[in-house]
Parts: structure tokens; C-alpha cells; sequence
């Protein structure tokens, strides 16, 4: 159950309320977000919602029975939008592509690739700084200060900058230079990095963890949410399964089953969800038939080139087409 309440409860009321919960055998859990102020309840005995939702200081009452409970579409049918500013904005009605390398390289290839989004109407840009590879001997990113380059050159362009953050102490440092932080698939299940993102005003975009479940992926939201930031966005990458002719599996499912589960917006990744450079595209546009609301994706000048995952990276033509081709898609699907 959750129970919204008013914005300007008192301690007095607070506790008055918890009083009344415990009495009817449910715990209840405080929080407290950047748009408003909730009680979690958690307790297994039916009794009447209606003698909750009387009481002072309660603004509405939601019966929910999923275990995660901020993040269900049950008690919030309206879908959340994500408005990083400057019109740019995720979720219902709204489609945005975030598109760069899988590596932030240099200055003189930021320079290239807004050049290229800004051509093409793409208003966010994906690049790690800092890298989590398989062998210890591959380019792990340029770390802070290629951030700042990266900060630096989007922001002179009006474009918004989505990045990988690895562990809580790095959270401070990033966080005047960040749009969106990334919660890779490694770090899916990371409880501490996710608690100190619920602390933070910033967007987190969640991806999917590398064998996680739809329901380990949306508990990975709620410790976000529980923690006081309803900025989220939910990514499907493709998880790991048996089959060896590609990267990963892309679960296309799981984009239609979250938009049922939750409204949180959800974003496609097709690029690490088959791994493979002509693909990308047809996979991309299954996504968004269904029902993706923006697209994630690597973009480079000369993907023969790039410091880390080639083989999956779109060069500027190749980006181009699939970029309309995906707009094509959205304004069909909405229409």
C-alpha cells in the first residue's frame, strides 16, 4: 500500500499515523522525494483503506500489491516523463535517441560526433569515462577530467551528456558534469550505488543486469525511488543466454512487459543487445514498435577505430539512416 501525503505533515501527524498502521499489523516506510512525500506500507492483513485514507495529512491511498511498490504501474497509471531541460524530454508522447561512443577518446572526437547529433536532431550523447571491461589490460576511460572535456564541449552545443558511474565515491565528482548517470549491467544489483543515486536530483538510467530478471531490474528502481529520486529510466540491454552467434540475448519482450509493469520510461539498447553492427538497425526498430520511448546506441566517426566495442558501433551514414528510420517507427506507433 502507499499513502500519499501532504506536503506540509507534521512530525506529529507522522508519527499518529504510524501509530494507526502498526495497529492494523502493517510497518510503515517514509519517503520523501524531490516531487513528494510518501508512506510505504508493508503488511499482509485486508482490512478497510478507507480508514487510513480518513486520517490527517493523508493526500490519497493506493493499494498495491506488487512487492515493489513506488515504481508499479498500479497505484500511478499516468507514465513518468523525464525532463532533463531544454525540451528534451522521455517518456509518453516523447521519443529521444542517445547516441555516441562507447568511449570518450579525445576532444577532436566529441567535437565530431555533436557535430554529427546536432545535424541530426539528437540532443543526448552517450560516452563512458569510466570503463568496466572484461580484462584489466583494455582502455578503462579517461576517468574524471575526460569527463569535464566531454561536459565542456557538450554543453557549449546545447547537448545532454548520459555516462556510466561505477561506484558511489565518484557520484560527487561527476555530478555537475552529468545529464544522466548509467547504471551498467555489472552494477545492476550494486545496493550502495543505488541507495546514494536515490540521494541525488540527477536521472539514472538502470540497465538490466547481465542474467537479471524484469522484476530484479524494477526492484533496482524502487531502492532509486525509496531513496528520494523519481528520476528513473529503465534500459534493456539483452541478457546473457546460451546462444553464442551474438553478443546477447535482446529481450524485445521485456520493452512491452515493463510498459505494463511500471511507468517508469523504458529505453532500448540494440547496440549491446545483439552486438553486432548490422543488426543493429532492425533491432532498434523492433524496440521501438514495442514501445520503447528513447533508443541508446553507439555512434563513432571510424568504428574500425574506436578505443572499445567496434564491432557493434554505427559510423555517421549507418547512424543517419537508422535514426529516421526510428522516428519513422515512433510517429507509426503513435499514430
Amino acid at each position: 500500500m502507499i499513502v500519499q501525503l501532504d506536503k506540509n505533515i507534521s512530525t506529529e501527524t507522522i508519527d499518529n499515523l504510524q501509530s494507526k498502521l502498526k495497529g492494523i499489523g502493517y510497518e510503515g516506510n517514509e519517503v520523501k522525494t524531490q516531487f513528494d512525500h510518501y508512506m510505504i506500507c508493508i503488511g499482509k492483513k485486508p482490512f478497510d483503506i478507507r480508514s487510513i485514507g480518513c486520517l490527517e495529512g493523508v493526500k490519497d491511498i493506493h493499494k498495491v500489491t506488487d512487492p515493489y511498490k513506488l515504481v508499479s504501474r498500479q497505484w500511478k497509471v499516468k507514465n513518468t516523463l523525464i525532463d532533463l531541460g531544454d525540451d528534451v524530454i522521455i517518456g509518453e508522447g516523447h521519443f529521444e535517441i542517445m547516441a555516441g561512443p562507447c568511449s570518450i577518446e579525445s576532444p577532436e572526437q566529441v567535437e565530431s560526433v555533436v557535430k554529427h547529433l546536432k545535424a541530426n536532431g539528437v540532443n543526448i550523447m552517450r560516452g563512458g569515462v569510466y570503463k568496466p571491461r572484461s580484462s584489466p589490460y583494455s582502455f578503462r576511460g579517461l576517468g574524471i577530467e575526460g569527463l569535464k572535456m566531454f561536459h565542456q564541449i557538450c554543453s557549449a552545443h546545447g547537448v545532454k551528456i548520459i555516462t556510466e558511474v561505477m561506484m558511489t565515491e565518484q557520484i560527487d565528482a561527476m555530478l555537475p558534469y552529468v545529464d544522466i548517470f548509467q547504471v551498467g549491467a555489472r552494477n545492476a544489483q550494486n545496493f550502495n550505488l543505488l541507495d546514494a543515486l536515490g540521494k541525488t536530483d540527477k536521472a539514472v538510467m538502470l540497465k538490466r543486469g547481465i542474467s537479471g530478471t524484469i522484476d530484479e531490474l524494477l526492484y533496482a528502481a524502487e531502492y532509486v525511488f525509496s531513496n528520494g529520486n523519481e528520476r528513473i529510466l529503465l534500459c534493456e540491454r539483452g541478457i546473457r543466454s546460451y546462444e553464442t552467434a551474438y553478443r546477447n540475448t535482446m529481450d524485445i519482450n521485456a520493452i512491452a512487459m515493463l510498459k505494463e509493469k511500471t511507468h517508469l520510461p523504458v529505453v532500448a539498447d540494440p547496440s549491446h543487445g545483439v552486438g553486432v553492427r548490422k543488426f543493429v538497425e532492425p533491432v532498434a526498430l523492433a524496440s521501438v514498435m514495442a514501445g520503447a520511448d528513447a533508443v541508446i546506441m553507439e555512434v563513432h566517426q571510424c568504428p574500425e577505430k574506436a578505443f572499445s566495442d567496434g564491432q557493434q558501433t554505427l559510423d555517421y551514414a549507418q547512424a543517419e539512416r537508422t535514426y529516421g528510420k526510428m522516428r519513422g517507427a515512433f510517429a507509426l506507433r503513435e499514430s
